[in-house]
């Protein structure tokens, strides 16, 4: 066992609290063990006035702490796994999946006021193409506002740019304390999640045996699975922050319910499918579901923002 952990991690209030997290997990579990956390600023965190979508996508917010684990200057990488990307270094790996927080989208209203009841054309913030795609389709008549920063710069935004609510994870809000401020949690019928929202990612390297033991006891088997299945969804569609897509896997009686979505941005046209099996072939519903999807009308869409295709195995 290692003596002495650098955990790596973005320096927003909700990543350190993640950080924060593990390293009181550890902490208790191996005795006279030494943690640090290592604050990276990412390329994610510098440009907080464009799109993610006109930068790079959410790659941006783990790129530099990747780097780092793969220079050996940090042991463990400390992520939200909605913002992890289908795609891993080469020489890195996911240690564990930790047991999902609450995975619902949520309103913060000035005066708690519930989605349904906002004022006519009620200016909504958001940086997530995604929910824009699902609130506009549940209501056509609201103004969209891109925001983009960290949780609370984004709950400030509510009043500094004049805003009649925003939407957010319920995870962080959670994480962070701050559920009085929550107006409204959002059903899934309205507002079906980002895939792997509410749990957290540990990354290590592939050849850290010592480390990813002892990450083991992080791994949370159900949503592991859960996420695995809702990332072969993603992996399947090739996709990003360009498009809106959305799925959600829950693990109920030992069976595993998929439900995915792909919209266009401005809400029209959204499609949306479920699958149910075995959880043990996640990862294949996964795949089935995209195409179920992509078979009803989301290649159109997909065609649209990719130019002609979703990947190389497979032509729009």
């Amino acid at each position: 066992m290692k003596n002495c952990i650098r955990i790596g991690s973005r320096g927003s209030q909700l990543a350190l609290w993640q950080a924060g997290w593990v390293k009181r997990r550890l902490e208790e579990w191996y005795k006279g063990i030494d943690v640090t956390i290592e604050r990276i600023k990412t390329k994610g965190d510098k440009i907080v006035d464009v799109p993610l979508k006109n930068v790079g996508g959410k790659g941006l917010f783990i790129k530099e702490i990747e780097e780092s684990l793969l220079k050996r200057r940090i042991d463990i990488a400390v992520h939200s796994m909605k913002d992890f990307p289908t795609t891993i270094y080469e020489g890195l790996v996911i240690a564990a999946i930790s047991e999902r927080e609450d995975p619902r989208d949520v309103v913060i209203s000035k005066e708690g006021i519930r989605l349904s009841d906002l004022r006519f054309n009620a200016r909504i913030g958001t940086s997530s193409l995604r929910r824009q795609a699902q609130l506009l389709n549940f209501r056509s008549d609201l103004c969209i506002i891109q925001i983009r920063g960290n949780l609370d710069t984004r709950i400030k935004k509510l009043y500094s740019e004049d805003l009649d609510a925003v939407i957010v994870a319920a995870a962080g809000v959670k994480r962070m304390g701050w559920e009085e401020k929550i107006s409204e949690f959002l059903p899934y019928v309205i507002s079906l999640p980002a895939i792997g929202q509410g749990a957290l990612c540990i990354e290590v390297r592939e050849d850290d045996s010592n480390i990813i033991k002892m990450m083991e006891r992080f791994n949370h088997y159900e949503t592991s699975i859960e996420i695995g299945a809702e990332r072969a969804f993603l992996n399947r569609l090739a996709g990003g922050c360009q498009v809106p897509i959305a799925g959600f896997g829950k693990i109920s009686n030992n069976r595993l319910l998929l439900e995915g979505m792909i919209g266009s941005i401005d809400g029209k046209m959204l499609f949306r499918e479920k699958i149910e099996g075995d959880p043990d072939k996640g990862n294949e519903m996964g795949i089935r579901l995209a195409e179920r999807l992509l078979n009803i009308g989301g290649d159109e869409i997909l065609r649209e923002v990719y130019g002609g295709s979703v990947n190389s195995d497979i032509s729009l």
